[in-house]
């Protein structure tokens, strides 16, 4: 199986940002390059340069800082891979999740290129579930959200499709108790989804 471009920068920002390093280096291709967009143009991150190193194009990403009257303090950025290439999870514009509300973004590829949910609503065109991504800051509160719904679709992986109450659409996932005792979820069941900003 080929490597996952997508998990592989996603885990090299979420490590250097973890570690409190200023910036990161990742390698160059299409597919990088628009998410990189993507995220400079949100404000999660700072700056990007390319580089060429041995023939090779790398883009250094510098994370992004923010200040205050005791100093210097960072953004924590919350990236997670949800399509893989052995499980895809795709969405129509209608059924594409919002993330914390919409404080944070999904990335999808769509048959109009990588654009953000709020594109895609735009545009009316769904796609591919690339990735979740919100940020938050450190002293910040944890945030949580009780939301109620219906299932409407089972999907592998203890994942699940539900429409909440207020007719939004959102991918859920088994978790906890509920996981551990292997308690069956099926379409029908009405659940409480709780989201938070971890």
């Amino acid at each position: 199986m080929g490597r996952d471009t997508i998990a592989d920068i996603i885990t090299s920002i979420r490590n250097a940002d973890m570690d409190r390093k200023v910036t990161v280096r990742i390698a160059s291709t299409n597919i990088t390059e628009n998410i990189v967009k993507i995220l400079l143009r949100e404000g999660f991150i700072e700056n990007v340069r390319k580089h060429q190193e041995s023939n090779k194009y790398f883009l250094v990403l510098t994370l992004r800082h923010r200040r205050n009257r005791k100093g210097t303090y960072r953004t924590i950025l919350n990236l997670k891979r949800i399509s893989r290439p052995g499980l895809r999870i795709y969405s129509n514009y209608q059924r594409i999740p919002r993330i914390l509300g919409g404080m944070g973004i999904v990335i999808l590829s769509t048959s109009r290129g990588i654009m953000t949910d709020r594109e895609a609503r735009l545009e009316r065109i769904g796609g591919e579930i690339l990735c979740y991504i919100w940020g938050v800051l450190p002293g910040m509160k944890e945030q949580k959200w009780i939301h109620e719904g219906l299932i409407t679709e089972s999907l592998p992986n203890g994942m699940f499709r539900v429409r909440l109450d207020n007719e939004n659409m959102i991918l859920g996932y088994v978790s906890g108790k509920i996981r551990r005792s292997f308690i069956r979820i099926l379409p029908g069941d009405r659940v409480k989804i709780e989201d938070s900003n971890n």
